[in-house]
């Protein structure tokens, strides 16, 4: 086999064999494949497709080229994925969550992408954090508090890691086959007993439509089956962020309210329903709703938060974190109000604008090297179908300097809609897949 065989078989249409792919993408990892020849891969997937048994064969070549986990654990491994949204910091809740309900959540997450949080920045966002750590010590953590949200080390997934650079500059990012087998190919590595795929839908997602979400989650939940995962997807709204809030430490900070505080919104929610599918799925809890109302009473008893702050001291935070986790997080030295402009009801909210805002304050990347500023963002964020008076804060900015918090106002004016009829409230969960 070589490269330009297997690139010229894609390009005239023909199915390649899982031999072909598995080649190739060992190829990826150990550099025997160069850069030209991935980037004419990519291109080729992104025109012609895999079909449904290469989407499989190239996952499963994608996990195989580096190191595939094994437990030895006395409760089931689970995993939740979402594919980004603003404002989403699910996964802080989630993970602790199912901890305290019996299962090991070793959660691979990644950084922020485009108008998109990470959940690796987020939890850096914590003094002393280190989210890449090596197996040895991914095992010490898990064991111990039930969960770890940590980043992939380079034994995990190679050929993925290098093909998702070379996608992000040759403009073959937005592929079917391609975003799958990335997705996929990472958390089939941590080869776990049950997955639940958040797929994001709304003006805040990558899937702007129904239909563009579906056929996301139902090549996930396919894929990730056929390798022997047990999986299913939530198709869930992302027309406004489901924390009150978009930005590292500004998220964590709504994560805590949910987990030390009581408070029970959005996040809440979303994080009770996937959590219970994740359950159910394992034979933790006798049906979805018995599992969400599980996951639910070990936020409400504090049993989560406790697991929180068990990963959070293994990862190198404070051991005091969620006693007094207002006092460790960082703040940014500008916050100001974002006025209405004009009196009426919030009817929409163009989620990437205000995720871009964010961006824009520092709070993300414009290009891979940038540095995140941790403190930044936006807070107190008002919600579909509030009534506002002119003048009124519609949220809060938290800006390094006043001349990028008054663009902030702008933007985030700008990026939510007030006109004078009361909007129809999306469902949190627009559908269930698998």
């Amino acid at each position: 086999m070589d490269a330009r065989a297997i690139n010229a078989k894609l390009r005239k249409g023909e199915a390649l064999t899982r031999d072909e792919l598995g080649w190739f993408a060992q190829g990826l990892a150990d550099l025997s494949v160069s850069d030209a020849q991935a980037g004419a891969f990519a291109m080729g997937v992104c025109l012609q497709g895999l079909g449904d048994a290469g989407r499989v064969a190239l996952t499963l070549a994608m996990r195989d080229s580096g190191k595939v986990l094994d437990w030895d654990l006395d409760g089931p491994v689970l995993d939740k994925h979402s594919t980004g949204g603003v404002g989403d910091c699910v996964s802080l809740v989630l993970a602790p969550a199912l901890a305290a309900c019996g299962a090991y959540v070793p959660m691979i997450s990644g950084r922020g992408l485009g108008h998109t949080g990470g959940t690796l920045d987020k939890m850096e966002a914590i003094p002393g954090v280190t989210v890449m750590l090596d197996e040895d010590r991914l095992r010490q953590v898990v064991d111990k508090a039930g969960c770890a949200i940590v980043g992939a080390t380079a034994n995990i997934a190679p050929a993925d890691k290098r093909l998702y650079a070379i996608r992000d500059v040759t403009g073959t990012v937005e592929s079917l086959d391609l975003i799958t087998a990335s997705i996929l190919s990472k958390k089939l590595a941590a080869r776990l007993e049950g997955l639940v795929l958040d797929v994001k839908c709304g003006s805040g997602a990558f899937m702007k439509t129904p239909d563009a979400a579906r056929a996301l989650a139902t090549a996930l939940v396919e894929t990730a089956v056929a390798a022997g995962c047990p999986a299913k997807a939530l198709i869930t709204d992302m027309n406004q962020p489901p924390a009150d809030a978009l930005g590292n430490a500004l998220e964590v900070q709504s994560s805590m309210r949910v987990l030390c505080d009581g408070v029970e919104d959005a996040l809440f929610d979303l994080t009770a329903e996937l959590g219970g599918v994740l359950l159910a799925q394992a034979g933790l809890a006798a049906d979805e709703a018995a599992g969400t109302k599980t996951i639910a009473d070990s936020i409400r008893d504090g049993r989560a938060a406790e697991r929180f702050g068990q990963m959070i001291y293994a990862l190198g935070g404070p051991v005091e974190f969620v006693d007094s986790w207002a006092r460790f997080l960082p703040e940014a030295p500008v916050i100001q109000e974002i006025p209405a402009p004009r009196s009426g009801i919030v009817t929409a909210m163009a989620g990437e604008a205000l995720g871009l805002a964010v961006v824009d304050l520092g709070g993300g990347r414009q290009v891979e090297t940038d540095t995140v500023d941790p403190a930044v963002g936006l807070s107190d964020m008002v919600r579909l179908g509030d009534k506002v008076q002119k003048g009124q804060p519609l949220g809060r900015v938290h800006a390094a300097r006043e001349g990028q918090a008054d663009a902030a106002v702008a933007a985030v004016q700008a990026a939510i809609t007030i006109g004078y009829r009361a909007p129809d409230l999306p469902p949190l969960i627009h559908e269930r897949i698998g």
